[in-house]
């Protein structure tokens, strides 16, 4: 992936990515805990708090390497994908930024997920039939996991690390990955 050092390359595998009935062990704050675990469609919850302030922006899109972890989230062998970045925003903060890794065989039977530019994947997705999506993981990503330092690659300050969390969707079968990493400004309006 751009950016990525072989430092980070050997952080991925050390990420460890737990189900939400081991998140009781960790302390996280009050405000960022309903974020992260809180029902319902992610897009639509950051537009109920933010208001007209609500902004989704692409931030990058580009075809790259699937690296093991991707495969191994996915349940794929395919070599490559398309990675599709977008900040969720409040104000000019951003909240929320979200890489969805859509492996090529999905991509080709959707080729329409390479045309979303600044719609909502998970918008879009919740008026299809035949979407599925896993539980939730989740995992405390240090400030320089390639994840992470995309995300905060335009943050004025770095904090130590970042929750984020990610699920599988099966789109009739296709897979596609979704991480979310909420930065420190979610739910701060």
């Amino acid at each position: 992936m751009p950016g990525m050092t072989s430092h980070q390359a050997r952080q991925a595998d050390s990420i460890r990515w737990l189900p939400a009935e081991r998140l009781g062990q960790f302390s996280i704050d009050a405000r960022m805990r309903p974020w992260l675990i809180g029902k319902g469609l992610l897009t639509q919850r950051l537009r109920d708090a933010c208001g007209e302030r609500f902004s989704l922006r692409l931030a990058e899109q580009w075809t790259g390497l699937l690296n093991p972890e991707h495969k191994s989230s996915l349940r794929t062998a395919d070599q490559a994908g398309l990675f599709r970045e977008v900040e969720l925003c409040c104000g000019e903060q951003v909240w929320v930024f979200v890489q969805t890794v859509v492996p090529d065989s999905t991509l080709c039977v959707h080729p329409w997920l390479a045309e979303l530019g600044d719609s909502s994947l998970g918008e879009t997705l919740n008026e299809l039939s035949g979407v599925e999506r896993s539980s939730y993981e989740y995992a405390w990503l240090p400030a320089d996991d390639r994840l992470a330092a995309r995300a905060l690659a335009a943050a004025e300050i770095k904090p130590a690390g970042l929750w984020g969390r990610r699920s599988r969707l099966e789109l009739r079968d296709a897979p596609l990955l979704v991480q979310e990493v909420f930065l420190p400004a979610t739910g701060r309006a």
